[in-house]
């Protein structure tokens, strides 16, 4: 009788077990939530401080190798230059070979390459150092966020976001501020090497804490057309390229009054060092509050008016940077830079919704545009400063913001229509 129970019981089929549940992401407050934030954070400040540390550098090199103050920009036009190239091959190049290993490779050997410029013993190894360095960082902006998204559940993504886009802000702020310090105590050779040093060790410390890619699928079938083809569609879209063109004449007149305002600091009547000339890049800290407050601000009273109140407060601020004051151009600097990073933010959000399909290609044309503006319009601002000194530095970003606030202006009648 027992071995009739027995043998009924091994007859029956097991009970189906509940399916297991769908992997969404890694939740928020896991111990992998907490190292891909942290590895972000370390790959923006790497990033942007290794990108903008020449920034305030550019009167001591002007001095050191005797070039005019448009020549010494070249410093950084040539790296956000090659970056802003390099950010449309560096996307299709991840979907190849992966996400984590790019990202790595292009910390590491930058950072090098910042090392090297250390000790380049002339301008012209300088400018091909610098030039190598911009290249190779775009393996991580146009990387780092489709790595977010790919592996951050959804309901956590907004929050380590931000801790990237934090990282950015505080390694751009740091690089130029530290940049000018060390400058100040040492020389800009030391602290260029140091800056080399600390990136190669966050470059090891990213790599460590970052964990391999779960949810990235290779797709190696997709060939130059396919992006092309991609890219061609957003630029017939009827308002994606005055977005791109917004992005541009912004960063340019940003970039420009940012460039040249170390020389006019230290020259009479303010008559600052360059520590003292390099603290003005911590308005920084006021732009990083803006962009975070910009969003919110858009989803309420919409894209185009708190954009365009971007484009004015900018505007506002250029014309505070006249004064012969040192407040008024202080305040100048802070309210530009406010104005600048709500008009960002607000520009590169309005690309993913304005979007129809492959939001990355839309934000990689956006990003040329953006970095394009820093390195042309960049350098031809030191153009304006040779020959006109601060005023003429003014009315040339004052005339990039004049085009830009058009181009805002058509944007927000255009979404209102559509909205009516």
């Amino acid at each position: 009788m027992h071995s009739k129970i027995v043998s009924t019981f091994r007859g029956t089929p097991p009970l189906s077990s509940p399916p297991a549940p769908v992997w969404t992401g890694v939740q928020r407050g896991s111990v992998d939530y907490r190292r891909i934030s942290l590895a972000l954070f370390l790959s923006g400040f790497s990033t942007f401080s290794l990108l903008y540390c020449v920034q305030p550098l550019l009167p001591v090199l002007t001095g050191e190798f005797h070039i005019g103050a448009a020549q010494s920009s070249l410093a950084l036009s040539l790296s956000t230059g090659l970056l802003a190239f390099s950010i449309l091959c560096a996307g299709p190049l991840s979907e190849r070979v992966g996400r984590r290993g790019l990202m790595f490779g292009s910390l590491m050997l930058a950072a090098l390459c910042n090392l090297l410029v250390s000790f380049a013993p002339s301008w012209h190894l300088i400018l091909i150092g610098r030039a190598l360095e911009g290249f190779v960082l775009g393996g991580v902006p146009a990387v780092a966020m489709a790595y977010l998204a790919e592996e951050i559940d959804p309901r956590g993504l907004g929050m380590s976001m931000g801790l990237y886009v934090g990282g950015t802000a505080f390694g751009g702020m740091m690089g130029r501020v530290g940049m000018s310090v060390l400058t100040d105590w040492f020389s800009w050779r030391t602290a260029m090497a140091s800056l080399g040093v600390i990136d190669l060790i966050a470059a090891v410390a990213f790599v460590m804490l970052l964990p391999p890619s779960r949810n990235f699928t290779s797709k190696v079938g997709l060939g130059p057309p396919h992006h092309l083809a991609l890219w061609r569609r957003h630029l017939a879209h009827p308002m994606l390229p005055m977005v791109f063109g917004i992005g541009c004449l912004v960063m340019g007149a940003f970039v420009t009054i940012y460039n040249y305002a170390g020389f006019r600091l230290i020259a009479p009547p303010f008559n600052l060092n360059s520590a003292e000339s390099g603290l003005i890049f911590s308005a920084y800290l006021f732009g990083v509050v803006a962009s975070s407050v910009a969003g919110g601000m858009a989803d309420r009273y919409g894209r185009g008016p708190v954009l365009v109140t971007g484009i004015v407060l900018t505007i506002v601020g250029v014309l505070l940077t006249l004064s012969q004051a040192l407040a008024m151009m202080i305040a100048g600097i802070v309210a530009l830079t406010i104005g600048f990073f709500i008009a960002h933010s607000v520009a590169s959000g309005w690309v993913g919704r304005l979007a129809v399909g492959a939001k990355g290609h839309a934000s990689s044309l956006y990003l040329l545009a953006y970095y394009l503006g820093s390195s042309f319009l960049g350098s031809v601002g030191g153009h304006f400063w040779e020959r006109g000194a601060w005023p003429g530095v003014a009315t040339f970003a004052l005339v990039l913001l004049a085009g830009c606030l058009l181009l805002g202006l058509w944007m927000w009648r255009r979404t209102t229509a559509m909205s009516a």
